[in-house]
């Protein structure tokens, strides 16, 4: 039963190190879902989840990571999708928004459950 429960760890991380990829290879095309500055933001962010990822799996600095990847998913909850909802021109796109945005903060609360119970490194915050 352990294994089942260690392979969690690689579950949670995997997945932001893909994100991180994907951000990376179509900055341009998310940079208008973006609420300010561009592509640049989405490279700095498609790195920021690939460091996290690697953070986690590697257990060096994971408690700051997924304090930082939790903070960062709750304001792309706030800021991309919440607006996605307000904004969407159908119901097809407010459902896909919403979607979005309760995947991004079940995510955020996991990343902190993380931080507080499973992360290892405490050399920045202890």
């Amino acid at each position: 039963m352990n294994a089942v429960l260690n392979a969690g760890k690689y579950l949670f991380a995997v997945p932001f190190a893909i994100f991180g990829v994907m951000h990376l290879m179509n900055a341009d095309a998310m940079a208008g879902m973006a609420p300010f500055g561009g592509s640049f933001i989405i490279y700095v962010t498609g790195l920021a989840l690939i460091a996290g990822a690697v953070s986690i799996i590697i257990g060096k600095m994971d408690k700051l990571a997924t304090v930082l990847l939790g903070v960062f998913l709750l304001l792309t909850a706030l800021l991309v999708h919440a607006a996605g909802v307000a904004n969407a021109a159908d119901e097809m796109a407010a459902s896909m928004s919403m979607s979005g945005l309760l995947k991004d903060l079940a995510l955020a609360g996991a990343a902190w459950m993380y931080a507080k119970s499973m992360a290892k490194d405490n050399a920045v915050i202890g």
